[in-house]
């Protein structure tokens, strides 16, 4: 288990919620630059297929967002998908990326 601050502690809870809420493979949150957060569960559409990570990137760039501080991905996968990472670091070089498992604990930070 990996100690966290208490913003990304709030990440690792919004990506919880939107995990159970949507009943996903994986829930995800990012915060920006401004300190805002925008969270996504995992897109299964027959046309569209989104990481939750990548599914909340997009919302964050959608919504104008120039950076990430940090982002966290509730999953059951014992690591992140290469592609969840990329969309990360398209904002940010070094911004963390904390996995958390779905009782919350924070299993790998991603930098």
């Amino acid at each position: 288990m990996t100690d966290i601050g208490a913003e990304d502690a709030k990440l690792v809870t919004l990506a919880r919620s939107v995990r159970a809420r949507n009943g996903a493979a994986e829930g995800a949150a990012v915060r920006d630059l401004d300190g805002r957060t925008y969270n996504a569960s995992t897109v299964a559409l027959p046309s569209l297929k989104l990481t939750a990570l990548q599914a909340a990137i997009a919302a964050a760039v959608s919504s104008g967002a120039e950076g990430i501080e940090a982002a966290a991905v509730v999953t059951d996968a014992d690591s992140l998908d290469e592609g969840s990472v990329s969309a990360v670091r398209d904002l940010a070089a070094t911004a963390p990326v904390f996995r958390a498992t779905s009782a919350g604990t924070v299993a790998e930070v991603v930098r």
